[in-house]
C-alpha cells in the first residue's frame, strides 16, 4: 500500500534546508573559508537530496571529501547578524516557559505519531509509510514545532534557516559523525567483526552463564559504544557478536528485549566518551564551559549507574 508521507520527502526537506545554508554560507565574505565551507553543506545536501541515484562510487567520494574538508580545517565560521543580549533576554522573558512549547510538540507528536499513525489510511493509501513510522513522525513534528515557533515569536521562515546556518557552524563537520558512525557499524559488521567479536568472548568469558552473557552483551555495547562515538555503530557489531548467537540463541532470549535495552546500555556508553562529539563535545562548546569534558563529567556516574541496572533489566525481562 503506498503512503502519502514518506522518508524520503523528510529527506527532500532536510537536503533544502541544508542547501540554502550552503548559500548563506558562500555569500557571506565575512567568513574566512566561505567557498570550502559552503562546499562540504552543499555536498552534505546532495547526500540528502540525490544519494539513493548516485553510484556508490560517488557517494563514497563524498563522503572523503566531507572528511577531508571537516579534517582538514575547511569548514569555519561567519558572521550571523546576532541580536544584543538584552534583546534576547527581554524576549526570552516576554515568552516565558512557552519558548518551550515548539520542542515539547516534537517529542509528542512524535510519541503520538509512533503510536497511532501505523494503520490510518484513506481509499487505499497510507498516511504515512510503516517501516519508517517513527522516523516520519520525529519530521512531522519538527515541522510543526518549527510553525509553532515561527508563529510564537513572528519571525519569517528565512529566520530558522538563518539560526539553522548559525547552530551547524557552531558545531561544525562533528554534526556528521552519527551518520558517519552508524555507517562504519554497519562496514564492522560485514567485515565480520561481530565473529571476531563472538570468538573472544566465547573463549574468555563463561557464557553458558546466562549472567556473564548478558552483562557481556551490555557491558560490550558501552565500551564498544564508548570507542566508536555511536550506539548504532555498535549495536550491529555486538548483536552479530554475543546478541543473537549467545543470547537469542544459546540461551532463547527475547529479541526485541535485547535490541531495546541493549541500545540502552549503548546510550549509556555515549555518555562517557569525547567520541561522541555532538553530545558531549559541542554542548560545552555551545555554552562557551572552561572545561570540554565538563558534560562527561556530570554525567559518567548516572552513565554507570544506568548501566547496571540495565544489565539487571537484561536478565530479568529477556528470559522470562
Amino acid at each position: 500500500m503506498n503512503a502519502l508521507l514518506k522518508l524520503d520527502q523528510i529527506f527532500l526537506l532536510t537536503g533544502l534546508a541544508l542547501l540554502v545554508v550552503a548559500g548563506l554560507t558562500w555569500r557571506d565574505r565575512s567568513n574566512p573559508r566561505r567557498w570550502s565551507s559552503a562546499l562540504f553543506w552543499a555536498l552534505w545536501a546532495a547526500i540528502y537530496l540525490v544519494g539513493d541515484s548516485l553510484p556508490p562510487v560517488v557517494s563514497g567520494l563524498i563522503v572523503v571529501m566531507l572528511a577531508a574538508l571537516g579534517g582538514l580545517g575547511g569548514v569555519s565560521i561567519g558572521k550571523h547578524g546576532q541580536r544584543e543580549p538584552a534583546e534576547r533576554e527581554a524576549s526570552a522573558a516576554r515568552h516565558g516557559n512557552r519558548l518551550f512549547l515548539p520542542i515539547l510538540a516534537i517529542t509528542v507528536l512524535t510519541l503520538v505519531g509512533s503510536l497511532t499513525l501505523k494503520d490510518v489510511g484513506l481509499a487505499g493509501w497510507k498516511l504515512v509509510e510503516t517501516k519508517n513510522l517513527t522516523l516520519v513522525s520525529v519530521g512531522i513534528g519538527a515541522l510543526v514545532g518549527l510553525a509553532a515557533a515561527l508563529r510564537m515569536t513572528r519571525e519569517r521562515p528565512m529566520q530558522a534557516l538563518r539560526e539553522a546556518r548559525r547552530l551547524l557552524e557552531a558545531m561544525g563537520p562533528a554534526v556528521i559523525l552519527p551518520q558517519m558512525l552508524a555507517t562504519l557499524g554497519l562496514l564492522f559488521a560485514d567485515a565480520g567483526v561481530g565473529k571476531a567479536v563472538a570468538h573472544i568472548a566465547t573463549s574468555t568469558i563463561p557464557v553458558d552463564n546466562p549472567l556473564f552473557a548478558v552483562a557481556a552483551y551490555a557491558i560490550g555495547m558501552a565500551l564498544f559504544t564508548m570507542v566508536m562515538g555511536n550506539a548504532f555503530a555498535a549495536f550491529p557489531v555486538m548483536t552479530a557478536g554475543i546478541g543473537i548467537p549467545i543470547l537469542v540463541g544459546l540461551h532463547q532470549g527475547d529479541a526485541a528485549v535485547m535490541a531495546a535495552i541493549g541500545m540502552f546500555c549503548g546510550y549509556c556508553g555515549t555518555l562517557m566518551t569525547p567520541m561522541a562529539a555532538n553530545f558531549n563535545i559541542i554542548p560545552a562548546a555551545l555554552l562557551e564551559l572552561k572545561d570540554r569534558n565538563a558534560v562527561i563529567r556530570a554525567q559518567w556516574p548516572t552513565a554507570l549507574l544506568l548501566l547496571a541496572v540495565n544489565i539487571v533489566l537484561l536478565k530479568l525481562l529477556m528470559f522470562r
